[in-house]
């Protein structure tokens, strides 16, 4: 393992200077104006800054509040109220606003719906679609419980990338991917499930995309078989970024990873197969997506 044991401390490469001006305002503004969520300040995403003064932001539909309980995620827990059903159209309208032609929207976890909103997801990408002719949409979902039918549902929208994050190794699942309010919990098998099926599902130029966050407490060899495991179900494109705990009530840091570190394992995805790999301490799973996806066209 390469990186800093001592988690108490940060290190040097994840002080970030904040950039101002550009187009923060602006992105604000219109999230403001269309009452829209992001999961930029829901998961307090160390980005948030960079990609607002570019920009950019990533929407959550569906609420801000997730059935799930996991240790490592900021975003709020509990029991969500009734979808807002004007919210496909004002994203769709924001994201004109903003003059996105690469739109990425993310959900928190509703495992009280039916279809785990699945159907949601399609009126978004529709409406996005219609709004702006000739945009590329991201979608990072849920494991919508393991049902197949919703992930075809998503899938027949036609998404250009179809995200799906495995988050962490499977040892470190039952302690940090915790049940939420329902007692729904994710499971290893059932994301590298969800995301073989996306694999053979989605056309050929869709491409199928996941991440992992390294720093939990994970050892290498854990990571390298993970990684394995995800090429062999068809995932291509690839994000790796360091796990920073929100707050003290959070899964603590075990290890900052090095940038050199990650750049390693950047060069050891690309080995194993995988077309586009971001990897650094401040990657996320939306972060310079369209940029990702550009590498593979």
């Amino acid at each position: 393992m390469s990186g800093c044991e001592n988690p108490r401390r940060l290190p040097p490469w994840l002080k970030k200077r904040l950039p101002c001006g550009g187009e923060f305002g602006k992105v604000a503004g219109v999230l403001k104006d269309f009452g829209l969520n992001t999961v930029c300040s829901a998961a307090h995403c160390p980005n948030r800054a960079e990609c607002h003064s570019q920009g950019t932001a990533t929407f959550m539909i569906m609420g801000d509040i997730c059935t799930r309980g996991c240790a490592f995620c900021a975003v709020t827990k509990g029991r969500p109220a009734a979808l807002r059903d004007d919210e496909p159209e004002a994203l769709a309208q924001a994201a004109q606003a903003m003059g996105l032609r690469y739109v990425v929207i993310t959900s928190v976890t509703r495992d009280d719906l039916a279809d785990g909103g699945a159907r949601h997801f399609v009126r978004t990408i529709s409406a996005v679609k219609q709004q702006i002719p000739g945009v590329l949409v991201e979608v990072l979902t849920s494991d919508f419980g393991g049902d197949t039918v919703a992930i075809d549902t998503v899938l027949a929208a036609e998404p250009d990338v179809f995200d799906h994050n495995i988050e962490t190794v499977p040892r470190l699942y039952d302690a940090i991917r915790k049940p939420g309010v329902t007692g729904a919990r994710a499971r290893y098998d059932r994301s590298l499930a969800v995301l073989e099926h996306a694999a053979r599902q989605s056309p050929r130029n869709h491409r199928v995309k996941s991440g992992l966050m390294l720093g939990a407490g994970e050892t290498d060899d854990e990571i390298s078989a993970v990684l394995g495991e995800l090429r062999q179900v068809g995932v291509e494109i690839l994000t790796l970024g360091q796990y920073l705990a929100p707050s003290s009530d959070h899964w603590p840091v075990e290890r900052y990873v090095t940038p050199e570190r990650f750049e390693e394992w950047k060069m050891a995805a690309l080995a194993m197969g995988f077309g586009a790999v971001l990897a650094g301490p401040f990657v996320r799973s939306s972060y310079k997506a369209h940029e990702a996806y550009d590498a593979l066209r």
